[in-house]
């Protein structure tokens, strides 16, 4: 019997990634001539995972965002790995937007993968949640090629990662 093949389905973003695109954004800010005078500011919380934006206003708050989605999707940020916040008003008449990211699977969305992989009724599939992440196993590698396509073709919430293929 051959050996089993497997790979893991997780989730997550580069935070050395994220830190360039908000580094990149605030110096287009600064340069920009509608933030000029403004309190526009993007604050990065590495170990929370966080980023928060603050505005002068909401048509600022709506720009500063743009700003930032712009430079992290060419940064190749998966930008569906973000939970947005709304708009609050915060002080100085001020408004504050939180931002979180999204940096493993959480409980939900593993049990999500693991069901649509066993609704697609591949033989010998087996799905398993192991942490933060879905092991996924075969004999047979040509249908753990099936098991990617059929989860790439799926909406999840969140941008899926294939790796640790043997």
């Amino acid at each position: 019997m051959p050996a089993a093949s497997s790979f893991d389905v997780t989730t997550g973003v580069d935070l050395q990634e994220v830190d360039n695109a908000v580094n990149q954004a605030q110096k287009e800010i600064a340069q920009r001539y509608d933030f000029k005078g403004s309190k526009a500011a993007i604050e990065f919380n590495r170990v929370g995972g966080t980023l928060v934006l603050t505005a002068d206003d909401d048509f600022r708050m709506r720009a500063l965002f743009d700003v930032l989605q712009q430079k992290l999707i060419k940064r190749a940020v998966p930008v569906k790995n973000l939970t947005i916040g709304d708009v609050e008003p915060a002080g100085g008449d001020t408004v504050r937007r939180e931002i979180t990211l999204k940096t493993a699977l959480d409980g939900e969305t593993a049990k999500k993968v693991v069901a649509a992989i066993k609704d697609a009724r591949m033989k010998k599939v087996q799905a398993s949640i192991q942490g933060d992440q879905v092991r996924v196993t075969s004999p047979s590698r040509d249908e753990l090629q099936e098991v990617i396509a059929l989860l790439r073709a799926r909406d999840f919430g969140v941008e899926l990662k294939f790796g640790n293929y043997r």
